[in-house]
């Protein structure tokens, strides 16, 4: 059966138009280059290229290379939020056509209504102050397409940080004041969802970009990208604990039990995306486990060579296979609209006590599984490479060969 056609027979379940695919999916690829470039650069990038004794030129050339990036990334910023508030625009006005809803005036209207009945603050207004720091972030980010300050961009980098992270934060502000806790942790729950994945994947994708400046870089550079991914991968550990427990929270919230994962449009649609982000985990544990301690054995045993084809050729190529995994997930997302539970007629999810004590025991549980998993790879990381030739009667070292 074809999606459009369990679409049409669901109950409760509407297809979103081309535009509103569109924008929704750019708009977050806007959100991983802004939010996830600038948080891996200072997390990760920035504290590699300060470490001593890396060579100039691979500073240089990394450090250009990452400026570029981040001005693309705020080009991508500026230009895919004005669309998703021209969505806004067109989902407010009841039948607009969306290409209507770019109009400057009409979306300067949407801005300036009067707050509904009931609410603190127009929502219009907070979509206005969330435009201005995202024109603001995209303006720290774009400033670095000046050769000037690419020679320089930690400034720029660490103001378009807080900037771009209060693009998705304050959108998620409500006009009215939450009267129930679900409604709270809804919120809570979705912006670490966002943070989380926008980070892992706009990482990914940034440190992907970089390692294309290889045949810039010295014979040396194993060891500054040797330290990069050592430094990504704990951001990475963080941001996968983050989409996990939120997504938890999400699924149940909207999924009524595990048959309504391929029984209704958006338990498939999900299901679809549980399959992409399963497969990001897998290719994260292939390098915790099997690329980084080869990488550290090799950088431990100063096998220069070795280092530098695990760094900038094996690496990336798993970390791409991520990427493309990352897109299928935002090819998804503005298919998840609506709920499963209503579309198979099940009660709302009810939070209890007894809720929130399994969802704390899940919560510890994989965090304690996740400081296992770093454990586990820094052991494997110090395992030595094959046995240490045993000395003979007379002193000398005598090698094993074979017979």
């Amino acid at each position: 059966m074809s999606f459009a056609h369990l679409a049409a027979s669901s109950v409760g379940y509407t297809m979103p138009p081309l535009w509103r695919i569109l924008t929704k999916s750019g708009y977050f690829v806007g959100l991983c280059g802004a939010i996830g470039a600038t948080v891996t650069y200072v997390a990760a990038v920035r504290p590699a290229l300060h470490a001593p004794g890396t060579e100039t030129g691979d500073v240089t050339a990394l450090r250009r290379r990452a400026a570029a990036c981040l001005a693309w990334a705020g080009a991508l910023l500026l230009v895919t939020g004005y669309f998703q508030l021209a969505a806004r625009v067109a989902r407010a006005g009841k039948g607009m056509p969306f290409g209507e809803a770019l109009s400057p005036g009409r979306i300067w209207d949407f801005l300036h209504a009067p707050a509904g009945p009931g609410a603190w603050v127009a929502q219009g207004t907070l979509y206005l102050i969330q435009n201005i720091v995202l024109v603001l972030a995209s303006a720290a980010l774009l400033a670095l397409f000046s050769p000037r300050a690419q020679r320089r961009p930690d400034a720029l980098a660490l103001i378009g940080l807080p900037l771009s992270l209060g693009v998705t934060l304050i959108a998620a502000v409500p006009a009215t004041a939450p009267t129930a806790a679900d409604r709270v942790l809804d919120l809570v729950f979705d912006q670490l969802h966002i943070i989380g994945g926008t980070v892992w994947l706009g990482g990914l994708a940034l440190l992907a970009l970089l390692s294309g400046a290889r045949r810039l870089l010295s014979e040396n550079a194993g060891v500054l990208w040797a330290d990069l991914w050592r430094r990504f991968s704990l951001v990475a550990l963080v941001c996968v604990g983050s989409v996990l427990v939120s997504g938890l929270w999400m699924t149940w919230k909207h999924v009524g039990s595990v048959g309504q994962l391929w029984t209704t449009t958006y338990g498939l649609f999900l299901l679809i995306k549980i399959v992409l982000v399963l497969g990001m985990v897998a290719a994260g544990g292939v390098n915790q486990f099997w690329l980084m301690p080869r990488i550290a054995r090799a950088r431990r045993s100063d096998a220069t060579s070795s280092l530098l084809h695990l760094t900038l050729r094996h690496f990336p190529a798993v970390v791409w296979g991520e990427v493309a995994l990352g897109v299928g997930v935002l090819a998804v997302v503005p298919f998840l609209s609506g709920s499963a539970r209503s579309e198979a007629g099940s009660p709302p999810a009810v939070t209890t006590g007894s809720v929130l004590t399994a969802g704390a025991a899940l919560t510890l549980t994989l965090a304690a599984s996740l400081y296992a998993t770093a454990k586990a790879s820094d052991a494997l990381s110090r395992r030595p490479t094959g046995r240490t030739p045993a000395p003979s009667a007379s002193g000398h070292t005598i090698t094993p060969t074979a017979g």
